[in-house]
């Protein structure tokens, strides 16, 4: 880590806060929950810094926990270890690192595919942190303030573990801004590559824009969906809805599709699409395979096809978060509704219908209950085949963790 990087950090704080939860709090954080909220925290020490290290006591004066203290977020406490006290420094960062880059080593051994997660937040026990790899590059990507004291520890582990090419920072809305130590985009390690970087999904190849595209770069939470679709492809008409660039339509083409219909409402996205099915052109399948692309509100664009009669072999559709606050979840569930509608509309008989969620806050349970109840209404009859939630590289460790659900159902219209 250069320096001048190290030198515009926040210094770790050699005091440990003391904090004492209610109950309840203290009952969930013993059964591993990794988020404290601040209406849960009883008492702390005052004066605590963003990155401080917090260790929860019990009514007795016992250990019971220790975390990353963030003041000025909602969850007040992210909670690193549960139990007997331990000690937090290098080697005990590195054996967590080595951990969760243990629970990927059959991606990274599988020799066919190269982007993917190496630590999932809280899952991983890195509660706002978010390690993403792409071939020899990787993107950190912080959720919280709070770990930008223990960077100049963090970033050399990285580079001594995984020695990347390129380690480059990236900050969600809510922690980048005025007054951020290091910028959006700031090559951690390395240099900040000037070109999208390659890598493969499950033999495919893909670029990234990891230093300003979404997320880190790519969806990589949709991959083995993804997979799953190319081997249903062979000959079929194929509707990827909120398509971003192009993962399904690639794997879709890549399968022997007969033809793929991209919609998304970003042209960026779109002319990626177009960019990914051009690196697989060698492949005789993905250069036989028609490409349609549309730009436009994906719901306009459905309704569009209905009226035109339209029908396809396979219908996804992968939506951005439509809950993304408790508040959202009612209308959220009507989307999702309303698209399972226009969805089954264009199925063809016997064909396939991908649904997916990525709303943590809408459980699977209500996600498939809700598109049960739209076939239903309807008179359709859904044969699953399916229900998919988290790949490998993103484990779920805690009930709120687990955000993504993905229904594959073969339709039979009424």
């Amino acid at each position: 880590m250069p320096p001048d990087l190290v030198d515009s950090l926040p210094a770790p704080n050699e005091r440990r806060l003391a904090v004492r939860l209610t109950p309840d709090a203290l009952r969930q954080v013993r059964g591993g929950h990794p988020w404290v909220y601040d209406a849960s925290i009883t008492s702390v020490t005052a004066g605590g810094q963003a990155g401080d290290l917090a260790v929860v006591f019990d009514d007795n004066r016992r250990f019971a926990a220790i975390g990353l203290y963030d003041p000025n977020s909602p969850i007040r406490l992210k909670i690193l270890h549960v139990g007997k006290p331990v000690t937090i420094d290098t080697d005990w960062w590195r054996a967590r690192i080595a951990t969760a880059l243990a629970r990927r080593d059959p991606l990274r051994d599988s020799g066919h595919t190269t982007g993917y997660r190496c630590i999932h937040g809280e899952n991983d026990g890195f509660g706002g942190l978010v390690l993403d790899r792409y071939a020899d590059s990787y993107v950190l990507k912080l959720y919280s303030e709070a770990w930008f004291p223990h960077l100049g520890t963090l970033v050399p582990l990285f580079a001594e573990m995984l020695k990347p090419r390129a380690l480059v920072l990236r900050l969600s809305r809510r922690v980048a801004g005025e007054g951020t130590p290091i910028a959006e985009g700031t090559a951690l390690v390395g240099a900040v590559p000037t070109q999208r970087v390659r890598f493969i999904e499950h033999g495919l190849q893909f670029e990234a824009d990891i230093a300003e595209g979404q997320k880190t770069g790519h969806f990589l939470d949709q991959r083995d969906n993804r997979a799953l679709i190319g081997t249903m492809a062979t000959g079929a008409h194929v509707l990827d809805v909120f398509s971003s660039s192009g993962g399904f339509t690639v794997h879709a083409a890549a399968g022997g599709a007969a033809s793929v219909h991209s919609i998304d409402m970003s042209p960026a996205s779109i002319q990626l699409a177009r960019h990914h099915m051009s690196l697989n052109s060698d492949r005789a399948p993905v250069k036989a395979c028609r490409h349609e692309t549309t730009i436009g509100d994906a719901f306009d664009v459905m309704d569009d096809l209905v009226r035109r009669r339209q029908r396809f072999g396979i219908v996804i559709i992968d939506p951005p978060s439509f809950a993304q606050r408790q508040s959202s979840v009612a209308g959220g569930l009507q989307a999702y509704r309303r698209l399972t509608a226009l969805g089954l509309s264009l199925v063809q008989s016997g064909g396939i219908l991908l649904q997916a969620s990525c709303s943590s806050r809408i459980t699977a349970d209500r996600f498939f209950d809700a598109i049960a109840q739209v076939a239903t209404s309807r008179g359709d009859d859904l044969q699953e085949i399916s229900q998919t939630g988290h790949a490998l590289d993103h484990p779920i460790g805690f009930a709120e963790g687990a955000y993504l659900k993905a229904m594959i159902a073969r339709v039979n219209p009424g």
